[in-house]
């Protein structure tokens, strides 16, 4: 499996972006597509994920309301739209795939290169 990520970038306070994750490889492997973000000298932390097949989603408390993630299964995409961005947003962001969904980051046995996003 092999995730690509894009749309990261930086944006004032109170912007938008939309991150893209593109999907390739064995997609039969894996039910969940989360997004984490990781900023130094922490833990990458889950922010959203979607369960396949299902409206099933989680979104952490820090995002709820603000984030939206989507799957676009004709393009085999995941996006997080991300609305009213926060200064503590600022993160890198990936997008990561496994069977069952997970608040460990270290359980996603998939994982994209990662998108910066800086809100100031």
């Amino acid at each position: 499996v092999q995730l690509v990520e894009s749309g990261g970038g930086s944006v004032q306070a109170g912007g938008s972006l939309r991150l893209s994750c593109e999907v390739s490889g064995d997609t039969y492997t894996y039910n969940c597509m989360g997004w984490l973000r990781q900023t130094p000298g922490k833990e990458r932390e889950r922010v959203a994920s979607i369960i396949f097949g299902t409206s099933a989603t989680y979104y952490a408390p820090a995002v709820q309301g603000r984030f939206t993630i989507s799957p676009d299964n004709a393009k085999n995409t995941v996006y997080l739209q991300m609305n009213s961005l926060k200064p503590e947003d600022t993160a890198m962001y990936y997008c990561a795939a496994r069977n069952i969904c997970s608040s460990t980051s270290r359980d996603y046995p998939y994982w994209g290169q990662g998108t910066q996003v800086t809100v100031s």
